[in-house]
């Protein structure tokens, strides 16, 4: 395997803590280095290599790619659906500026590979609901929805203009447990595990009916990894492939959990993340995806609830 020097960045996030870890057991901790606005709550080992960075800083992500000659990047800052709502323009300015920095630096550069994660966010009130196509209107009414959408335009044009070997996936909500939730509409589906190991009652802020994409970390991790070793030949989508695993309601869940700690109780008190919650898919076709690279994920609801309930504990926040 030819050696990749990748740098993450947003690696204290939900998806970067987990990602970082396995693209280092997979290339090794010094060729994996990891990035981000805020310093990691613990120290990282000498052979982690940290770097704070602001990704709206150019200039400092020029002088890291070039530091440690980095071939590959994966560029997972964001602000997520729910965070976005509340500073729509900052959220803006700092998902799409973002992005163009990381696609400059990698055609400046000529790096080998880039990869970006957009959401079923870009999708709207007019998309089809049930097994939403890869293709189809798309209509996003949330800023984060709306970055998402553009940056899609963005890594295709890149791709199309500039040769940029950049590729991307279309998360459904994420749900994992090796740290806490980042803003994102469905986050209740990571809190009430936290809730339910606590012997809290769970309040939700989506309805009991709320039905949506989601996927266990694991399989987005998977996805993402298998995705960037497929050969370039098989990457037929340079917008962003749909993804789909799970779907879901908040009872759904909650029944589950249930099983294994019956006094657990939940209440609903609806906010203002039930409209965003609204405009997004009940379920994705991921026909592409299987198609282009094998994809198929590996947790059914059941699978996952046992698996965080197992783990979780040993996980400190």
């Amino acid at each position: 395997m030819e050696t990749n020097t990748i740098l993450v960045i947003g690696a204290n996030g939900q998806l970067g803590t987990e990602l970082t870890a396995e693209l280092r057991a997979i290339y090794g901790s010094t060729n994996v280095i990891a990035t981000d606005i805020q310093n990691p709550k613990k120290e990282p080992l000498p052979n982690e290599p940290f770097e704070q960075l602001d990704v709206m800083n150019a200039e400092k992500l020029n002088k890291i790619v070039e530091q440690y000659k980095v071939t590959e990047i994966y560029m997972l800052a964001a602000i997520l659906s729910a965070k976005g709502e509340q500073n729509p323009i900052f959220a803006w300015d700092l998902n799409m500026q973002s992005l163009l920095n990381v696609l400059e630096v990698a055609r400046e550069k000529k790096l080998s590979k880039v990869y970006w994660p957009s959401s079923i966010a870009v999708f709207g009130p007019k998309s089809p609901v049930d097994n939403t196509p890869q293709d189809c209107v798309m209509d996003p009414n949330t800023v984060y929805g709306i970055s998402k959408l553009a940056g899609e335009r963005w890594c295709a044009y890149y791709n199309e203009k500039y040769g940029v070997d950049v590729r991307s996936l279309r998360y459904p909500g994420l749900i994992g447990y090796k740290s806490l939730p980042g803003g994102g509409t469905t986050d209740y589906a990571v809190d009430i595990f936290h809730k339910a190991l606590n012997k809290e009652d769970f309040e939700c802020y989506l309805r009991e009916d709320s039905y949506l994409p989601m996927m266990y970390m694991p399989d987005a991790i998977k996805a993402t990894i298998d995705l960037m070793q497929a050969p370039a030949e098989k990457i037929s989508v340079r917008s962003s492939y749909n993804l789909g695993a799970l779907s879901f309601t908040p009872k759904d869940i909650y029944e589950v959990i249930k099983k294994q700690h019956p006094d657990f109780k939940i209440s609903y008190k609806v906010d203002y993340r039930q409209k965003i919650a609204d405009t997004w898919p009940n379920s994705i076709d991921d026909s592409q995806a299987q198609k282009d690279w094998n994809w198929k994920p590996s947790f059914t609801l059941e699978d996952m609830v046992e698996d965080i309930l197992e783990k979780l504990p040993e996980y400190e926040f």
